[in-house]
């Protein structure tokens, strides 16, 4: 059986990714390249690489033929060696600000960062975890009004910073704050994806709950009905055997042909 990475080893690689969004920045807005970036680039891509080499071997041991090698090493396996793949060549790349190529390909890696971070924290999604859900979106709106206070020269304070956030997470778009810059541009779109995910599964799991207490409610009304039921069957069977005289029973032995003569 394939084994599955535990909860420290799921935060702790969500950690090592949320590293590479401040990353990504650098390099985009710094003319020099940043030993932090790349720093965080080749931590991320390491955790990565730690946490998913057991499930290799599993799936790797547990193979016979190529065929259901190829079938093992499909889907999610490609996008973590994609992804590892991108977060090295991200490390290794010139700044994003002299070369298209590493912003197309830091790019790329951010999307699969995000897929990856999505998997990784899918058992926070389970039922019944709406304030779970509620912390995390609270959370990611903030760290995205702390990304646009960072990166917009328009937002001058954090409060501003966050509600340019929930109106781009929301996709209101008032206009008093607008994304200006590049950095901030991009910035929008995940923070669009962001707010389109975090936001369903509120609104999801606000509606989820409503309709398990109402069908809790209707299966306890049920019970109650059908204990009424058996309650009143049970008397109904206990009055009918009370009225019920019990038949003769015919005597046996010798007795028994005195009584068929008579």
């Amino acid at each position: 059986m394939t084994p599955a990475p535990s909860r420290l080893q799921r935060w702790t690689v969500t950690a090592a990714l949320v590293l590479t969004i401040p990353a990504f920045y650098a390099e985009l807005l710094l003319a020099v390249p940043s030993v932090l970036a790349d720093i965080a680039y080749g931590l991320a891509a390491m955790t990565v690489l730690l946490t998913e080499l057991p499930r290799w071997r599993a799936d790797l041991a547990a193979t016979q033929g190529s065929t259901r090698l190829r079938a093992r090493l499909g889907g999610r396996h490609l996008l973590v060696l994609a992804l590892i793949t991108g977060l090295v060549g991200a490390a290794a790349l010139p700044p994003s600000l002299h070369s298209t190529a590493a912003l197309t390909l830091r790019l790329i890696t951010a999307i699969l960062t995000l897929a990856y971070m999505l998997w990784s924290l899918q058992h926070l999604l389970a039922r019944g975890s709406l304030p779970v859900l509620l912390a995390l979106a609270l959370t990611v709106l903030f760290l995205c009004g702390v990304g646009f206070w960072w990166l917009e020269p328009g937002v001058t304070t954090l409060a501003d910073g966050l509600w340019l956030a929930f109106t781009t997470a929301a996709t209101v778009g008032y206009g008093d704050l607008v994304p200006t810059t590049a950095a901030s541009k991009i910035f929008s779109v995940f923070v669009v994806l962001l707010g389109y995910g975090v936001l369903s599964l509120v609104t999801a799991a606000i509606a989820s709950t409503w309709v398990e207490s109402s069908e809790r409610a209707l299966e306890q009304q049920m019970m109650r009905d059908l204990h009424q039921e058996v309650s009143l069957l049970r008397s109904e069977l206990a009055r009918w055997r009370a009225v019920q005289t019990p038949l003769p029973v015919p005597p046996h032995g010798p007795d028994r042909h005195r009584h068929e003569r008579v």
